[in-house]
């Protein structure tokens, strides 16, 4: 809801990225870390099979945040939102990384026999297998891949394009251009996500059925981005350095902090009722995937997240106090960027059968170079890729129609 405070505009020229900040540095560091980490995991862990399960890892937690910011743009031209204006242009930055992914997919597809063995190779005898070749073939899957990226890529360059350009011609078409196409965009998004989902990780086990994975990737993506997007609002606003010059304030953290909150909820919601419907129904093609997962020191795991990505955060982030203040907010951002990789961690690395192992080995947690240097790698050309973005433009959107709402917006 909009106060009757206004907040002094600064000049367009003080909304670009100095020559003298840090993220100026990112780019170059991010993208030497970015190879050096890639290119190390690979040759630790390429022949066992070891880099594949951790690359996709990394692949899927860096890609679920991506497309969580492309989502947060999709919607807030959707509903017309105003407030969100003063930093919708991280998001539009963040989405628009897109790129980059898919040339990062390119290692996932030299390791596609380390990753979906099971349905590149089927026994003969397997019914399963035979039912679902129709769709799990390689060709069908890379057309698949195609398309999710062109989908992608294609929404999130358009609104960062439409939304750039208004800032030099002030046109307002611009705007109704982004909103009458937000409408098709989150079907499309919906759509994408949910088959990408599928295809990447829930085929791993092809045995395995579940008609709620899709929405868990969704959930989990929606929520690292806006423990990401909340962080780097206040690494952004911090005294001394602000690049917003005070125009996002308080008001605006908070509002992210709430959707935060909000989506720890979902999250949760959408993850018990995945393992309630497997339960209550008690089907061997679902409760195959619990074999895998909650076997040896895994089931610990699984009570980490229980933990670790709702009861605490639920707790820690239900204060109003503890999301309008910087340092509280931060904590419980690193904290929940943790856990959505400890998630998707757990979601895939059970599934790792070393090449060379017996055919009844099970799998169990243990921490792996190679889990953190892909990590950081894909990490860091993530980052890279964004900051790259960050100082091409002005750090929001200086000509949007509705950025006087988003000055004076405050909660009550």
């Amino acid at each position: 809801m909009g106060g009757s405070h206004t907040k002094t505009w600064p000049s367009p020229a003080d909304l670009t990225l100095p020559d003298s900040s840090g993220w100026n540095k990112v780019p170059l560091i991010g993208a030497l870390i970015g190879v050096a980490c890639i290119g190390a995991a690979a040759a630790m862990g390429w022949t066992s099979g070891r880099f594949a399960f951790a690359y996709l890892t990394a692949y899927m937690y860096w890609l679920s945040i991506a497309l969580g910011g492309l989502f947060f743009v999709i919607i807030q031209f959707a509903a017309r939102a105003g407030w969100s204006v003063l930093v919708r242009r991280v998001a539009e930055n963040i989405a628009a990384t897109m790129p980059l992914f898919a040339v990062l997919f390119i290692p996932i597809l030299l390791n596609m026999d380390h990753l979906y063995h099971h349905w590149l190779h089927p026994d003969a005898n397997d019914a399963v297998l035979a039912h679902k070749a129709g769709y799990l073939n390689k060709t069908f899957f890379l057309v698949r891949a195609a398309l999710y990226f062109i989908t992608w890529t294609g929404l999130a360059l358009f609104f960062h394009r439409q939304s750039t350009r208004q800032d030099v011609d002030g046109d307002i078409r611009h705007t109704s251009k982004m909103q009458a196409m937000s409408y098709p965009a989150i079907a499309l998004f919906g759509l994408s996500i949910t088959f990408a989902a599928i295809d990447w990780v829930k085929s791993i086990d092809p045995h395995w059925f579940s008609t709620m994975w899709g929405v868990y990737y969704f959930a989990g993506a929606i929520l690292g981005f806006f423990a990401l997007f909340g962080l780097l609002t206040v690494m952004m606003t911090r005294e001394g350095s602000d690049l917003f010059h005070g125009t996002v304030t308080t008001e605006h953290r908070h509002d992210i902090g709430k959707f935060t909150f909000g989506f720890v909820v979902f999250w949760t919601y959408i993850a018990f009722s995945q393992y309630f419907l497997i339960w209550y129904a008690s089907l061997p093609e679902e409760t195959v995937w619990f074999k895998h997962h909650l076997a040896g020191n895994w089931e610990a795991v699984g009570y980490v997240l229980i933990g670790g990505h709702f009861i605490l955060p639920f707790l820690f982030l239900m204060s109003r106090h503890m999301k309008r203040n910087r340092t509280t907010y931060a904590m419980g951002a690193v904290w929940l960027l943790f856990m959505h990789w400890v998630d998707l961690y757990w979601n895939i690395m059970p599934m790792y059968v070393p090449h060379g192992a017996p055919a009844d080995y099970h799998s169990h947690f243990a921490l792996s170079p190679e889990d953190i240097l892909t990590f950081v790698g894909v990490g860091g050309l993530f980052f890279a890729t964004f900051a790259f973005l960050l100082r091409r433009q002005a750090i929001v959107p200086i000509r949007d129609p509705r950025l006087g709402e988003s000055l004076r917006f405050e909660n009550f």
